[in-house]
């Protein structure tokens, strides 16, 4: 079993227009997300790193990538650490503009996400697939720290799903960019301490603990 398991929220992206990114190609980290995404690398450093695994998106790639400078650590891909699938039937347009473009679905999106009908994956299946990484990583390292760097939605649904959570919450204290969401594994996943790159940068501070010990997660995430 694994000491704690890492969920990375990707650092800020270069996206001056504020546009949904889905899986589009080619987009780096802004200057601000370059140092958030190196903050995230100082504040993991101290720990015994053994595994980082990213979305195969780039952003999350080259947050990854900073954390690997400080461990020394290569970085390996997950395709189920991609984003929810709702971004890329949003992709390209502005966020500003999704009421216009697509009545009704930011709306819906926003005030109930698990009801959401207008794409094929559902989000229990977005909790579903990063939470069986998650578990699959802490029996695959039995010694040390795991880290996984996906996005907003992915790291939140799965955070939710294995700690037990409604993913009613989705949009209730969501990670922001390059945050860090420390859990520790067990029958009962426990959040041991949310962190975000404007806090300080040694981990175990624990000003900011948050334990959950709710039961099994919602819907079908029994694997």
């Amino acid at each position: 079993m694994a000491v704690f398991v890492h969920l990375v929220q990707h650092a800020e992206v270069d996206n001056p227009n504020r546009l949904v990114c889905g899986s589009t190609s080619g987009l780096d980290l802004s200057p601000h997300g370059l140092e958030q995404a190196r903050r995230v690398g100082r504040y993991l450093g101290p720990r015994a790193v053994v595994a980082i695994w990213s979305s195969p998106h780039q952003q999350a790639l080259r947050t990854a990538e900073e954390i690997a400078a400080r461990s020394g650590v290569p970085v390996r891909v997950h395709h189920d650490l991609r984003d929810w699938s709702i971004t890329d039937r949003w992709k390209g347009h502005p966020w500003a503009s999704l009421n216009e473009v697509f009545p009704g679905e930011l709306e819906a999106y926003l005030d109930h996400p698990t009801k959401v009908d207008f794409v094929d994956e559902h989000l229990f299946d977005v909790a579903a697939r990063v939470a069986n990484v998650a578990r699959r990583l802490d029996e695959d390292h039995p010694h040390g720290d795991v880290v996984m760097v996906s996005h907003q939605d992915a790291i939140q649904g799965g955070r939710l799903a294995l700690t037990g959570s409604a993913l009613e919450t989705l949009h209730t204290d969501r990670p922001a960019d390059g945050a860090v969401i420390t859990l520790r594994p067990g029958h009962v996943w426990v959040e041991e301490t949310s962190w975000r790159p404007s806090d300080t940068p040694r981990f175990g501070e624990r000003s900011q603990l948050r334990v959950v010990t709710s039961g099994a997660p919602e819907g079908p995430t029994s694997a």
